[in-house]
């Protein structure tokens, strides 16, 4: 008489632990994450095939060897946990997926929600800033800019690039929009001011209010911004930059909102990337040290504005939070602010108050130009502050905006 002998405790177990992770790969059932843990859970614990086959289908192999729930199979206590841990750990796996798809879709379903809130016209990209806190000031520098203190910022959405000449042209055609130096002050008015214009930096003589200078003649009547369609847009006030903002669905930034976006996370640091000026001897600012040794002109080319992009973007993704153009930001400057703001989303002053011009009220600007050095006050590292009356206008002076969430 011929007897089959049967298979070793241990051979059993090495299959069944095998089919277990083949059907892992291949049930149709085990892809829908929704029923991979109480799937794979509930084939282990049924004590019978048939109650296993009823619930499970194909799983019911993996509860017992026959129908007969007299002849299931018992996995041994170690093997046991082996297999629990391999379903705790794909069951883990399936809802961290689910949750960044998730995740994922709520981030879209925002932006959707932003585009459809900002005004298309406008376009441009905007990034995402998750709610955060950032140590603001600086330790050396302007008594402007001390004493270093901890601020709490709100997530917003904020331009990757400051806007450019196209999407202003875009607002100036729709809206009709006449920007300060283009207005034509009161002929009563003595000395230069009495024509329309904008302040343009000269080599050798520096600063100048030259007549016909706006945006669309950033250096003068000679100039042009054909060719630069993407480069930022200049010569324009805080009063036409916010004009701007509401036409766009947006706002101008608060300072502090300005500078958690520079520092894209990276605290304490003297500059948006990190502590030295040129790491690894890299230029990664358009500033006024790396204007000939990049190649981008001459040391006296006044259009040393470049498209957003030209260099590396901050760890947030944004472009350009350091050098290019300086940047308009909401709040009125306070020289001693600092002193006396909120730690969390702080507006500024409710007016502004600077004692190098008293009785005229500015405006903050923030991250520096073109024309920005170490030896002119650094103004691009992220904790330097500057301001300007909101009618200035001038060769490197620009913006960008933002959108508080949806």
């Amino acid at each position: 008489m011929t007897s089959t002998s049967a298979k070793p405790p241990e051979r059993r177990e090495r299959e069944f632990f095998a089919e277990i992770i083949a059907s892992i790969f291949s049930s149709p059932r085990a892809a829908d994450y929704g029923n991979f843990s109480p799937c794979w859970l509930d084939g282990l614990a049924c004590p019978g095939a048939r109650h296993a086959c009823i619930r499970h289908g194909r799983t019911a192999r993996f509860a017992a060897v026959s129908e007969d729930p007299a002849s299931a199979y018992k996995l041994p206590p170690a093997t046991r946990s082996a297999v629990i841990l391999v379903v705790f750990f794909f069951s883990w796996f399936a809802l961290a997926t689910l949750w960044v798809l998730n995740d994922a879709r709520r981030i879209k379903r925002e932006k959707e929600q932003l585009r459809a809130l900002n005004n298309p016209e406008a376009g441009g990209e905007m990034v995402w800033l998750p709610t955060g806190k950032i140590t603001m000031g600086m330790t050396t520098g302007a008594p402007d800019a001390q004493p270093l203190h901890d601020v709490k910022v709100t997530g917003f959405f904020m331009d990757k690039t400051e806007v450019t000449n196209e999407q202003f042209a875009k607002f100036a055609a729709a809206t009709g929009h006449v920007t300060a130096a283009e207005w034509t002050p009161d002929a009563r008015v003595a000395g230069e001011r009495s024509q329309a214009g904008g302040m343009v930096f000269r080599p050798q003589l520096g600063w100048r209010f030259v007549p016909g200078a706006n945006w669309r003649h950033p250096e003068g009547p000679e100039s042009s911004i054909v060719g630069r369609e993407k480069a930022p847009v200049v010569q324009i006030s805080w009063e036409d930059a916010a004009a701007y903002a509401r036409w766009a669905g947006k706002r101008l930034p608060t300072e502090a909102e300005w500078e958690y976006a520079a520092r894209g996370g990276i605290m304490h640091a003297a500059y948006i990337w990190g502590p030295e000026l040129q790491p690894a001897g890299r230029w990664l600012a358009n500033i006024f040290p790396a204007r000939e040794q990049l190649g981008h002109g001459a040391a006296d080319d006044l259009t040393r504005l470049l498209p957003g992009g030209t260099f590396p973007p901050n760890n947030f993704g944004l472009v350009d939070m350091a050098g290019n153009a300086s940047e308009w930001c909401a709040d009125w400057y306070g020289a001693a602010y600092y002193k006396k703001s909120p730690h969390a989303n702080p507006l500024g002053p409710e007016t502004g108050d600077d004692s190098d011009e008293p009785g005229v009220a500015k405006r903050v600007v923030r991250g520096g130009s073109f024309l920005s050095s170490e030896t002119n006050g650094a103004a691009y590292r992220p904790g330097a502050r500057a301001k300007a009356a909101p009618d200035y206008t001038a060769s490197d002076l620009g913006f960008r905006c933002v959108r508080s969430k949806p």
